[in-house]
Parts: C-alpha cells; sequence; structure tokens
C-alpha cells in the first residue's frame, strides 16, 4: 500500500478538523434548542401561574381583616327586595330554563350528582370557569347566599381581590353556616334573561327562602295565593362585605328549601 503523502494527511488533518467543528457545532445547536425550548416552558408555566400567585398574594392583606372591614361599608347597598318563586322542578340537564330575574334566587334547575348542586368546597368563580344559570340556582334551593358581580366588577382588580377575600371566610364543606357562592352575571346572561341589575348597581346578593315573615312582604293580586317560597334580593355599587355579613346573619340556610342537602 503506498504510503501518504504530507499533502493527503495535512488534507485529513484538515478534513477531521471541519467535522470535529461541524459535530461541536452541532452540539452547541442542540444546547441552544434545548436552552429555548426549556425557557419557553418556563415562560407558559409561569404565565399560568402569575395569576393564580397574583391573586393569593393580593388576598393575603385579608387574612386577618374582618369580614365586615372588606370592601366598602353597608350603605353602598339599597334595600331588600323580594319576588315569588319562579318554581322549583328539577328538570335534565342540559335544559336551559328561562329565568325572569338578573339575577334568578329562585326556579327550576338541574339535578345530577357531581353537575347540579356545585361542591360547596369551592366558593369562588371567575369569568372562565362560570357555571351554568341552572346549576347554580339549585344551590340557592340549599340554601346557599349567593354574591354575583357583573362586568364592571370583574374588571376591577381590587373589587375582584375583595370578593376573593370574602369567599376565602368561608371555607370547607361541612359548616352549612358557610353555605355560600361567589359567581358572575355575565353578558349572555342579561341578554337571556332580557334585564340586568339595576343602573349603578354592579354586585347582587340573593337567598332563596320559604320563611313565612319575607313572603307576607310580597305584593300579591286579589285573589292571588301567596307562593310556597320566595326570592330575596339586595344590590351594591360596590363590594361589600359588611352588607354580605348582615345579609347572611338575616337569611341563613335552614329557612331554605333543602336546608339539609349540601
Amino acid at each position: 500500500m503506498a504510503k501518504k503523502t504530507a499533502a493527503q494527511n495535512n488534507r485529513r488533518a484538515v478534513i477531521d478538523d471541519i467535522r470535529k467543528k461541524q459535530k461541536g457545532a452541532e452540539k452547541r445547536r442542540g444546547y441552544a434548542i434545548v436552552g429555548v425550548c426549556t425557557l419557553i416552558a418556563i415562560l407558559i408555566v409561569g404565565a399560568a401561574a402569575y395569576q393564580p400567585v397574583k391573586d393569593w398574594w393580593d388576598e393575603r392583606q385579608f387574612d386577618a381583616v374582618n369580614l365586615a372591614d372588606i370592601g366598602a361599608a353597608a350603605s353602598v347597598c339599597g334595600e331588600e327586595s323580594y319576588e315569588a318563586s319562579e318554581g322549583s322542578t328539577h328538570v335534565a340537564t342540559g335544559t336551559q330554563v328561562t329565568y325572569n330575574h338578573a339575577p334568578p334566587a329562585t326556579g327550576n334547575h338541574w339535578n345530577e350528582s357531581g353537575v347540579a348542586p356545585l361542591p360547596m368546597a369551592k366558593k369562588f368563580y371567575g369569568t372562565e370557569d362560570r357555571p351554568e344559570l341552572e346549576q347554580i340556582v339549585h344551590n340557592s334551593e340549599h340554601g346557599y347566599n349567593i354574591i354575583w358581580y357583573d362586568e364592571t366588577v370583574a374588571q376591577d382588580a381590587d373589587e375582584m381581590s375583595e370578593l376573593r377575600a370574602i369567599a376565602a371566610k368561608f371555607p370547607g364543606d361541612s359548616n352549612f353556616r358557610y353555605k355560600m357562592l361567589v359567581v358572575p352575571w355575565l353578558a349572555s346572561d342579561a341578554e337571556e334573561v332580557g334585564s340586568t341589575f339595576p343602573d349603578g348597581q354592579h354586585i347582587a346578593f340573593t337567598h332563596w327562602s320559604v320563611d313565612q315573615t319575607y313572603i307576607d312582604k310580597l305584593t300579591l293580586a286579589e285573589g292571588e295565593t301567596a307562593p310556597d317560597a320566595v326570592g330575596i334580593y339586595q344590590y351594591c355599587s360596590e363590594v361589600s362585605g359588611a352588607a354580605f355579613k348582615t345579609f347572611m346573619k338575616n337569611h341563613p340556610y335552614t329557612d331554605s328549601s333543602e336546608p339539609a342537602a349540601m
């Protein structure tokens, strides 16, 4: 076999050096791709975690604050109003019920385990996970006091923090005195019902009651029979923990149609 010339050896060295550099470059590109992908993943996870972490951080300021001291004074809320029950029939899940009030406190509703009523442990809902009205109304039948907030409040970070803080004052799923929900009233709800909150009002408290005291407050037409239940409403211009505390005290779960049900 002929010996390689010096020129051939030099050429081989150059080729080997090029290949070595190419492998090094490919390795560096691989590291760069992994690094970029890792950074993107971190950013995605960080973005997803940002809002929950921010919400938690914002709510910490209310940890040592009494419910009555969260938000505005009770004077931002008007007098209560009373409306005859819109029904109490269980309808098939998925059936759309037409309600007459914004928001509904009573009415026909869904009844399916795991669907309606909603679990007691979860107290706060945002616009992205708001249950259907037919689910919420079933909770109302069980004695839940419900805070509804409109889109004006949904866009106010401070008031949303106050609402989350109020919900956090009622933890767990075993103390029936803590039956409450905080849920949004959506533009689509207003279109469906055909009305929305009174002008200037952005918060509503609702309760389903069978207390004769409130049934007697209804104005009935001559010859009209009094209903078995009544929807109780209170509207507020701002979030008020003080007003809701009074509402909870005046309208306990025990005066509802099905107080023993969770």
